[in-house]
């Protein structure tokens, strides 16, 4: 009842906010300005692999382009990372049915000789028959690992099939195998290999890592299946290319009050190299760019909104720690992140303090559910990649969740060009992500610090 009376008060307490707040929602439903930023980023730019020169050019376009739209201290704050770059790959089958095969090197993948390998291949179904296997049954051979990742919704399935591609490659090298070929972590059945990066574990020896596309390992899968045994040529020669620079881009709506803390929002200015990077994550920093520049020209916000765009998110979210590193003592009041494609918002979570949840959960929703967005929880893991490093340290974060089912159909392949962004469904984040910054931006509700168990996640 207590905290019923708590958030009956807060939403009487702030009409005009919530007018101002449902005006600016609607007008966002025409916003332009999104498609523009994504258009000119994938068309200008194109791919923007981490470190790279291209990411650097996004860097000089980013600072312009945020200096034009009247954003306040505009500036690049860089880093350094190792460097690695993609070379050949190609893949054929040699026995029992010789054929081509279609894949794409793994981030930090090790390399064959240049005129490839030739080894047997081992087939496993799913990391855990991997970690499971002697080392004598590995040895030596091309390890294959197939699996069967649904679509879902809220993209769960990543986390637990992501871990193929995160920890398939060390587990492989630890038990002696000559390289690994894994069924892309993907939901689509087009010809399109996915990939992504993975960690070599400490110690471990890199070996050549690759995805294939769906439809090569289920046809590799058939091939298994006949009973006879596989031979497979592979070639992959990526390289490390040692320390280079990458960065983040910062810019800000000042607010009024200076104690009053930072909305930190973003999304990710780095992709991978095989399509554009339109929904991952050129959207994402297009549609809080959007946000963030209509809560400024409805005048100053009560708190300061702090725009990121990631560098080198896709290769183990460098920009995330850099900016963790750079600005931990700073007061946050809350951070969100855009980076799970450009389909509409359908829920927002929160993570969240259980003292400010039952007062800043009504406004939300009463600003979001016009939309069709409806509360999903309190979640531990409600944010985003770049600012999960914000979380640890107690920083509350908000989650607008967009609609995942055709995301990893198009998540790191070539397919991520800016065909696949919906305009319509780009204006209805914009407008959900300018009604929840109209909302946490302009109340003065604290909001963490956050609950231990979500702090310690």
């Amino acid at each position: 009842m207590k905290q019923l009376l708590l958030a009956t008060a807060a939403l009487l307490s702030s009409p005009a906010l919530a007018a101002d707040t449902a005006a600016l929602r609607d007008a966002a439903l025409k916003d332009d300005l999104a498609w523009e930023i994504t258009e000119t980023l994938t068309t200008e730019i194109g791919p923007r692999p981490a470190a790279g020169e291209a990411e650097a050019r996004a860097r000089d376009w980013a600072v312009k382009k945020l200096n034009a739209l009247g954003f306040a201290n505009v500036r690049i704050e860089t880093f350094d990372m190792p460097a690695w770059e993609r070379g050949a790959e190609t893949a054929e089958i040699i026995s029992p049915f010789p054929q081509r095969l279609v894949l794409a090197a793994l981030g930090n993948s090790g390399a064959t000789p240049s005129a490839g390998i030739t080894a047997e291949v081992v087939a496993f179904d799913g990391l855990q028959a991997l970690e499971a296997a002697p080392a004598a049954q590995v040895a030596g051979k091309i390890v294959f690992v197939n699996h069967a990742m649904a679509a879902t919704q809220d993209g769960s399935a990543y986390g637990p099939f992501g871990q193929i591609r995160r920890k398939g490659p060390s587990v492989a090298s630890q038990k002696g195998a000559a390289a690994i070929v894994i069924r892309s972590i993907g939901t689509d059945h087009h010809r399109n290999p996915h990939t992504g990066v993975q960690v070599w574990a400490e110690g471990v020896k890199p070996i050549p890592a690759a995805a294939l596309t769906l439809p090569d390992a289920d046809q590799l899968a058939r091939i298994f299946k006949r009973g006879k045994p596989v031979t497979m040529h592979l070639t992959l020669t990526p390289r490390s290319v040692g320390t280079r620079q990458s960065g983040n881009v910062i810019a800000e709506v000042p607010g009024r009050e200076k104690d009053a803390g930072i909305v930190l929002i973003g999304g990710h200015l780095d992709s991978w190299d095989q399509g554009t990077g339109a929904i991952d994550d050129a959207a994402g920093v297009a549609i809080t760019t959007a946000a963030a520049k209509r809560i400024m020209d409805a005048g100053k916000p009560l708190r300061t909104i702090r725009l990121v765009w990631f560098g080198a998110e896709e290769v183990g979210l460098f920009g995330g720690n850099a900016y963790r590193d750079r600005h931990r003592t700073e007061k946050h009041a809350v951070a969100a992140e855009s980076d799970f494609g450009a389909d509409r918002v359908w829920r927002f979570q929160t993570n969240v303090s259980a003292t400010s949840a039952p007062v800043v959960t009504p406004k939300l929703s009463a600003a979001l559910n016009p939309l069709g967005i409806a509360f999903g929880g309190r979640n531990g893991d409600a944010g985003g990649s770049d600012i999960s490093v914000m979380t640890a340290i107690g920083v509350p974060t908000l989650e607008l969740s967009q609609d995942g089912t055709r995301y990893f159909d198009l998540h790191h392949t070539p397919d991520d060009t800016l065909d696949k962004v919906d305009p319509e469904q780009l204006r209805q984040n914009v407008a959900a992500w300018t009604a929840m910054l109209s909302v946490v931006a302009n109340d003065a509700t604290e909001l963490g610090p956050i609950d231990p168990p979500a702090a310690a996640h």
